[in-house]
């Protein structure tokens, strides 16, 4: 199968937009880096325009394609490629502890799809212990929740998960023209670096996502009502948390504090 024949057409159903830009191509490889002793797994490979870059560097790349058409180009355009492993897989059922190991971290990248980006964001911060770092294409609207402060219409739960977890980096922005085809709405790249902290000094995935579901249940409702069901008003002012703000006015050590007490 021949790069020429090859045509497939987007699945909106797989939010599929394939970057086609050399010049935005060449940005997110520089961006990342890759070295020869890197494993780099690579989310959503599409038509293998990324993926031919990095293949180059010698790395071993781990690619996970839900499409069965593009797999299939894949797979033959790569066979004798012995460092190409290809996952066939909705990548939201993917354990990632199968590709992962706490001796050698994962570099983790990908155009990601808009309608999976943030359940997916919080399915890879459970395998946190075995990503060395993620680089991945998102709607800009995403990049900038990820990256917002407190007191901003922007701030809420993924701004807290992913900035507790990780060091955000918005590294630059992508036109809709660099894709084919083009989307309705900016993109922008960002690099996501895990901190450096022990498993044991860690609130867990599941208690903070927890929390935050429900303090962000009602932004325009304070505290104390969106999380009576949890921790009382009482409880919170021993906390040196005002119970009458709202929740978009904590901070993440507040939300940090408030994960903790209850665990």
């Amino acid at each position: 199968m021949s790069d020429k024949k090859f045509k497939h057409r987007a699945r909106k159903r797989f939010g599929q937009n394939f970057l086609t830009d050399p010049t935005i191509l060449e940005k997110i490889i520089k961006a990342i880096a890759p070295d020869s002793v890197d494993k780099i797994i690579e989310i959503g490979p599409g038509q293998g325009a990324l993926t031919e870059l990095i293949l180059g560097s010698d790395v071993e790349l781990h690619a996970i394609e839900i499409d069965r058409d593009l797999a299939a180009y894949l797979r033959e355009k790569n066979a004798d490629k012995t460092n190409f492993h290809l996952h066939e897989n909705d990548v939201l059922k993917v354990d990632f502890n199968s590709l992962l190991s706490d001796t050698q971290p994962a570099r983790i990248i990908g155009n990601l799809p808009y309608n999976i980006s943030t359940p997916l964001i919080f399915h890879l911060l459970k395998y946190l212990p075995g990503i060395k770092d993620m680089l991945f294409m998102l709607q800009l609207e995403v990049v900038e929740r990820m990256a917002a402060l407190p007191n901003s219409k922007s701030y809420g739960r993924l701004s807290i998960m992913v900035q507790y977890f990780c060091r955000v980096e918005k590294l630059f922005n992508v036109p809709p023209s660099a894709f084919s085809p083009a989307p309705k709405v900016e993109s922008a790249i960002v690099k996501l670096t895990p901190h450096d902290l022990a498993p044991d000094e860690l609130a867990t995935p599941d208690d903070l996502t927890n929390l935050l579901r429900q303090a962000f249940a009602h932004r325009r409702k304070t505290l104390r009502n969106n999380l009576s069901s949890l921790i009382s008003a009482d409880e919170l002012e021993s906390l040196n948390i005002n119970p009458g703000l709202r929740p978009e006015n904590l901070s993440l050590d507040d939300y940090v504090r408030i994960c903790k007490h209850l665990q």
